[in-house]
């Protein structure tokens, strides 16, 4: 009797091991490019792939196996010299969805039923020359709410993006789109134009509002562009894409707050266990980490795991969007962290501006300036190696446009004035240096201070003072710019006109400059 007690036992425990199921697969070089494995087509070693929390590398064979479940999305982890393969959109589609009852219904649709799972979910990837100094596209918030804005994304930033040679790819850093998640197929045919490989941030306007628990707010997202938390590596850089946004917010239940599920804080910590602690460290996510009391801003406890998890990474940046400004971050051990290297984050002014704001230019797009006097744009990330420089490019303006100046156009000899010469270094924080002179006298460093950008704060109040309404939505209301600077304007100089130069020396030890004029005059 106790012999049949035990055999059964035993046979349960068979019963529950083999109720694991998994996925396996081959990550293959696709020599003659058609997109399936051929007969002498062979397997890579050592390409990382994941289920979303779980990180394993293929073998010998380029063989690799997983946990599966019923709704889990399987993803190679890009290596350094190889490609992966591109959609008709030029997404990388390096993904299998395993979600055989589709997902939940809702408003918008999410991932049709995808049905049973294949014996093998092989992935192919093309050899590659790949450079270690390479530059990729940023756009903050593209976020158009209707179609017209669609246009306006497609006839401004995209439209100036297509004409500019050597990008290897492109990163939007969340609100994809406004809450219209129809738009998502628009966008996609928009960042199609750009003609190179592009990723995409999840952003909270991009979520399924009717969503009960955050790991199914993203079901249109998957469905348009696959996992929502990945990776990448191009040259010497290890890019991880977040999913930032907790919906619905897990203490209220009623909008969002910015952080991380314990699965996803899974999957860097897994991810990153494969990569050298030589590599630069790029994390792009939606809201910024910033401590702030703002609505939807960074959970504590999940900020300082992400910074545990990274302590052994020398360099390290994070890319952020989401506050349609545009702010500079050192995190280090004046911050708390106990880091040798600080981090640095930059919160990238958005592609939309301030949401497609303001009075029509020439070419019938909206100004859109940013509430902290940044004009809408996108930016650079210029690698080598292990080492990065960014870059604001104001839309429609030459590269070198990097400060904006406001001061009265004419003061009154020697007599006392408030007014100041203001410099909005866009790219700049209160750790830059910025310093003025008036016709060769010398250099004067100028007060970093924090108030409302003055140009900004006027076109606001101008359009207020219009008698008849322009086309466009009116600009939003000022905030206090981190990137502005003053210095009190002569007066005492002989009557007639002066010319005004301003230089700044960013953090990547460039020198910007700019320069105008002003006259003084005699009563």
């Amino acid at each position: 009797m106790r012999k049949l007690i035990y055999t059964g036992i035993a046979c349960l425990m068979v019963s529950v091991v083999s109720a694991q199921s998994f996925v396996t697969g081959v990550v293959y070089e696709d020599l003659n490019l058609n997109g399936r494995r051929d007969g002498k087509e062979k397997g890579i070693a050592g390409v990382a792939v994941s289920n979303g929390t779980d990180v394993s590398l293929t073998d010998a064979s380029g063989k690799y196996r997983l946990p599966a479940s019923d709704d889990f999305i399987v993803f190679v982890i890009k290596p350094t010299s190889y490609k992966a393969a591109l959609d008709e959109f030029n997404l990388p589609r390096s993904y299998y969805r395993h979600k055989p009852a589709g997902s939940p219904d809702s408003f918008y649709k999410g991932v049709a039923p995808t049905g049973k799972l294949p014996a093998s979910v092989d992935f192919a990837l093309y050899k590659y020359d790949e450079p270690e100094a390479f530059t990729a596209l940023l756009f903050g918030d593209t976020q158009p709410y209707n179609e017209q804005e669609v246009e306006y994304l497609k006839r401004g930033v995209i439209a100036e993006v297509q004409n500019i040679e050597g990008i290897s790819f492109g990163i939007t850093l969340g609100d994809l789109v406004g809450d219209r998640l129809d738009l998502h197929l628009p966008y996609k045919q928009a960042i199609k134009q750009t003609d190179i490989p592009w990723y995409n941030v999840m952003g909270n306007h991009d979520m399924n509002y009717d969503a009960k628990e955050d790991r199914l707010s993203d079901e249109s997202f998957e469905a348009c562009f696959g996992p929502n938390n990945y990776a990448f590596n191009y040259g010497k850089a290890h890019f991880i894409v977040l999913d930032d946004v907790l919906y619905p917010h897990p203490l209220t239940g009623k909008g969002y707050w910015g952080g991380l599920r314990d699965d996803q804080l899974a999957f860097v910590k897994n991810n990153l266990t494969h990569v050298p602690h030589d590599r630069l460290i790029v994390v792009s996510m939606h809201i910024p980490l910033i401590d702030s009391e703002e609505e939807g801003a960074f959970r504590d406890a999940d900020r300082q795991a992400l910074y545990e998890l990274l302590k052994d990474f020398p360099d390290v940046l994070f890319l952020s969007a989401h506050t349609h400004i545009q702010m500079q971050h050192r995190i280090g051990k004046a911050q708390g962290v106990d880091r040798e290297n600080p981090i640095h984050e930059y919160n990238v002014g958005t592609a939309c501006g301030d949401w497609f704001s303001g009075i029509l230019n020439e070419q019938g797009l909206p100004i859109s300036t940013m509430r902290d006097g940044t004009p809408a744009g996108y930016a650079f990330l210029r690698i080598d190696g292990n080492r990065y420089v960014l870059d604001y490019k104001v839309l429609g303006k030459s590269d070198d446009h990097q400060i904006a100046l406001y001061h009265p156009k004419t003061v009154t000899f020697r007599r006392p004035t408030s007014a100041f010469i203001y410099a909005d270094f866009l790219m700049g924080s209160r750790e830059d240096t910025v310093e003025c002179r008036v016709d060769n006298g010398a250099w004067m460093k100028m007060q970093w201070s924090e108030e409302f950008d003055p140009a900004y704060y006027r076109y606001v109040q101008d359009w207020d003072y219009l008698e008849h309404l322009p086309l466009g939505r009116r600009p939003s209301n000022p905030v206090v710019c981190s990137h502005l600077w003053k210095a009190r304007i002569p007066t005492g100089l002989p009557a007639g006109e002066h010319r005004i130069e301003i230089r700044a020396k960013d953090r990547f030890n460039r020198i910007h400059t700019t320069k105008s004029v002003y006259k003084i005059e005699e009563q």
